[in-house]
């Protein structure tokens, strides 16, 4: 093959003469070569495709996808049964404030405090600075905005009736250790305190107690709370009870068929402390009453006839 090159000044041509053979490994060369390793190449990303997508991949791949999208379902389901709970426990918990509120009025009322000292209609006093934003959703927000103020309402009402539960409770100690009343429930006044006739020497004596007569075996109740310090013989009681009503006050009641308490035990006020018998220096079925502040007698007379707290 000859081959003719011209240029542009017009000089004489040049002639190359290549033979076939040449022109054969040229053409392999920059023609054919390329095209085989393209080809190749072409072949070998569809053969891997053809691995990628196969039936099996696919299959795979929509499992895969159906798998979260259950996990997505539950997860809802699950977060919307929490904020369910949390609205009915949010609900609860308001009625159950509701009747706190009720309850604090009441002992208010009861225990007769003063107004405003305990105001139960009142929302406890809150304050500081303002708060960051989280950037959480309003929904959350709203729930645990809801649970603080629950919790420090319910805390406020809480503090106010353990006050409230405190001084009852020092009111009921000093009510149920203020001595007044009779020791008996039936029974009649049969000797006073103070100076009188002995019935067994026929002499003036000093009786330091009261007597009240009744049926014999009938029930002797405590006319205050207290602890029993001597249950059993004494000389000239017979069958003694006494108890200690603290602030330096005991109470006597003597001459018992059968006592119903031990040393250490700790009686309310109206607890059968005996029953009514005829022991000791007795002419019937009667119980010897006594009132003592710091070891001395006093006469009974004005907390028998003092109405009880």
């Amino acid at each position: 093959m000859n081959i003719v090159i011209f240029n542009n000044r017009h000089t004489a041509s040049k002639h190359f003469n290549i033979s076939r053979f040449t022109l054969t490994l040229l053409v392999l060369l920059f023609i054919v070569t390329p095209m085989v390793v393209g080809g190749a190449g072409l072949y070998f990303i569809l053969k891997q495709e053809d691995k990628l997508l196969t039936n099996e991949s696919a299959r795979q791949w929509m499992s895969d996808l159906t798998t979260q999208k259950e996990e997505v379902l539950k997860l809802k389901q699950h977060s919307q049964e929490q904020l369910d709970a949390l609205t009915v426990r949010i609900a609860e918990l308001q009625a159950r404030l509701v009747r706190l509120d009720a309850l604090g009025k009441r002992l208010t009322h009861i225990a007769d405090l003063d107004q405003g000292e305990f105001d139960f209609d009142r929302t406890p006093p809150v304050g500081g600075p303002a708060a960051k934003e989280t950037g959480v959703r309003v929904e959350v927000d709203d729930f645990i905005s809801s649970l603080d103020e629950l919790a420090r309402t319910i805390e406020d009402r809480q503090q106010q009736l353990e006050v409230i539960e405190s001084l009852l409770g020092n009111r009921k100690i000093q009510d149920d250790v203020f001595i007044a009343g009779r020791p008996i429930k039936k029974g009649w006044l049969s000797s006073k305190y103070g100076k009188r006739t002995d019935p067994f020497t026929g002499r003036k004596a000093w009786h330091e107690g009261v007597d009240f007569a009744g049926k014999d075996g009938s029930e002797i109740i405590a006319v205050a709370a207290g602890v029993i310090t001597w249950s059993g013989p004494r000389y000239g009681y017979g069958l003694m009870v006494e108890v200690d009503h603290g602030g330096g006050y005991t109470t006597r009641y003597a001459h018992n068929k059968e006592n119903a308490v031990k040393p250490g035990d700790i009686v309310s006020k109206g607890q059968v402390l005996a029953y009514m018998g005829s022991s000791g220096r007795s002419t019937g079925p009667h119980v010897h009453y006594e009132v003592r502040h710091k070891g001395r007698s006093v006469n009974p007379a004005k907390f028998i006839n003092r109405a009880s707290r």
